[in-house]
């Protein structure tokens, strides 16, 4: 028994999801730290105005993705693999194309978020945090889009000290800003959404810079980027990215600021296991993607069952911590923390175990139109849902809501997955 453990421990996919996983943790204690800090500094209607802003610079990362991330998943751990040259190409073809399209949205959004905000959000920011949140945008796109690029490659060590780098010297600027007593949501967000990813650049362009030369030179081909593939799970990704923040977004049109700062801090502990849930399908996802057998297919899910019960493990931990541990934690003055945050965490126990009928109909299959039916599904029943709740039962409706959302995209991909199995696959 101890052997089999010890040869699970040594293969090359568990010590990548080590490396992630553990990469991940301190990630997590950071963004704990972050927000130690942050309920310290800001009151709980400044807190709500912070959670509503950078998410919807994290929502707009998201979806200005355009399902890039989907495609080198699937098409750069080959060419890497296999030195093609159209390596270069590819990488570069994939930027531009986010790129420009991402720079057109975020101009459009430059001069439509005040009126959003008037009509929507309602946070009553200045102008002046609006255009940070608009480059914030830009600044966390390229970010993902160059992480992306290393996981693809394997690159798990290097990527995970580069973020830590990053979070270390931001919680040096923040501990700064509060001993000089210049702590504002516009200097968080700069922090967080301009300086941390510009940390990032640098770091990577001192190690990479003969890469960087290669790729400036390469051609920009639009064949390289697979439009089909690409555009059909990045309109999957976004109806699920965007259901995920709608609870946060509706809750800030009909409830009071501080009610949404206690839902989103508790929304942002769910959040930070789900990117636990995250780093283990990055490392998944090459595996996925060479199944060609029956047999494959169900070692692989096998597999990645056993390291998903890990963020399972975590909600459930989060379940049943005591209230004062939260109340020690986050303060008296965030007390509607803890039981959000419990009753949050079973509802996403789903949508771990669901990760695995998604890598299958994206990476093996590669058929996204599955996953898009499912994520609409998700988006309009979570939608729907918040908006009927939400007046009535507050921050306690939204997670009864999500569960169901989730029960039933799932099961609709399973559904999907079973049929692909015995369709496309051989023995």
């Amino acid at each position: 028994m101890f052997q089999r453990a010890l040869h699970f421990i040594k293969r090359p996919t568990s010590k990548n999801i080590i490396i992630n996983t553990l990469g991940n943790y301190l990630n997590v204690f950071f963004t704990a730290l972050f927000a130690l800090i942050l309920v310290r500094l800001l009151t709980p209607s400044q807190y709500g105005v912070l959670s509503v802003l950078l998410g919807i610079a994290y929502v707009l990362a998201n979806i200005l993705d355009f399902g890039t991330t989907a495609t080198i998943y699937s098409y750069l751990p080959g060419l890497y693999e296999n030195k093609s040259n159209n390596l270069y190409s590819f990488i570069k073809s994939t930027f531009v194309f986010q790129s420009i399209f991402s720079l057109l949205v975020i101009t459009v959004l430059l001069f439509s978020f005040p009126y959003l905000d008037k009509v929507f959000f309602k946070t009553g920011a200045p102008l002046e945090e609006f255009w940070l949140t608009s480059f914030s945008v830009l600044f966390f796109i390229w970010q993902n889009f160059l992480q992306n690029i290393l996981y693809a490659t394997k690159k798990f060590v290097k990527t995970n000290i580069y973020l830590n780098i990053s979070n270390l010297i931001k919680t040096g600027i923040i501990l700064i800003m509060m001993f000089t007593q210049t702590v504002t949501v516009g200097s968080i967000i700069f922090v967080f959404g301009i300086v941390g990813p510009v940390i990032f650049f640098l770091i990577l362009l001192f190690e990479k810079r003969s890469v960087l030369t290669l790729v400036v030179k390469a051609v920009v081909d639009k064949k390289e980027v697979r439009f089909g593939y690409t555009f059909t799970y990045f309109i999957a990704s976004q109806f699920f990215n965007l259901g995920l923040r709608m609870d946060l977004f509706l809750l800030s049109y009909f409830r009071s600021k501080s009610e949404v700062g206690y839902y989103g801090l508790s929304q942002k502990i769910i959040l930070t296991i789900i990117t636990t849930v995250i780093s283990i399908t990055q490392v998944l996802s090459p595996s996925f993607a060479r199944i060609s057998k029956k047999s494959e297919a169900v070692s692989q899910l096998r597999t990645g069952f056993m390291y998903l019960l890990i963020p399972t493990v975590l909600f459930l931990l989060l379940f049943f911590t005591p209230g004062k541990v939260y109340e020690l934690v986050f303060t008296e003055n965030f007390t509607q923390t803890a039981a959000i945050t419990k009753a949050l965490s079973l509802p996403f126990i789903l949508y771990t175990i669901g990760s695995l009928p998604m890598l299958f109909l994206l990476y093996t299959v590669k058929k996204p139109v599955y996953i898009l039916i499912s994520n609409i599904i998700f988006f309009i029943i979570l939608t729907v849902g918040c908006y009927m709740v939400i007046p009535t039962r507050g921050v306690f409706g939204p997670p009864w809501v999500i569960a169901i959302a989730l029960f039933i995209a799932i099961t609709i991909q399973i559904y999907a997955s079973i049929i692909e199995f015995k369709k496309a696959l051989t023995r």
